[in-house]
């Protein structure tokens, strides 16, 4: 819940709370705010505790989908495409280098390219464009 809360976001609610409530309440509201939270948090796994009573073993069905949404913040395409399309493996093992790329392939010899003749036309590739 609080993974993007960082240090510089809690100085600045600690400067807010000192010019909000000053420095002689700011402790209260702070053990106030802490115990708040706590009995969030009680009542959340209450809850979670009561429909797991309720609903047994349907429970960890219900959870699943859950968690599979939660696996998609680590989603890797290319993983994904490589388990769909080759049951998870991979046709280019043994033909990486090692870090999932196939290794570059040496340049070719460029042909030589002549200036072109005043009033010459350049070369055009209709299937290219």
């Amino acid at each position: 819940m609080f993974d993007s809360v960082g240090w510089p976001e809690i100085l600045v609610l600690i400067v807010v709370g000192l010019f909000v409530l000053g420095p002689e309440r700011l402790p209260q509201g702070a053990a106030w705010l802490g115990r708040t939270i706590r009995q969030v948090k009680e009542y959340a796994t209450g809850a979670r505790e009561q429909i797991r009573s309720e609903l047994g073993p349907e429970f960890d069905e219900l959870r699943k989908p859950l968690e599979d949404l939660r696996s998609i913040r680590n989603f890797n395409p290319r993983s994904a495409v490589t388990k769909h399309l080759f049951d998870g493996e991979n046709p280019l093992d043994g033909l990486t280098n090692g870090d999932g790329y196939l290794p570059k392939p040496p340049d070719l010899p460029k042909p030589p390219q002549r200036p072109l003749a005043p009033g010459e036309r350049p070369p055009y590739d209709s299937d290219a464009t």
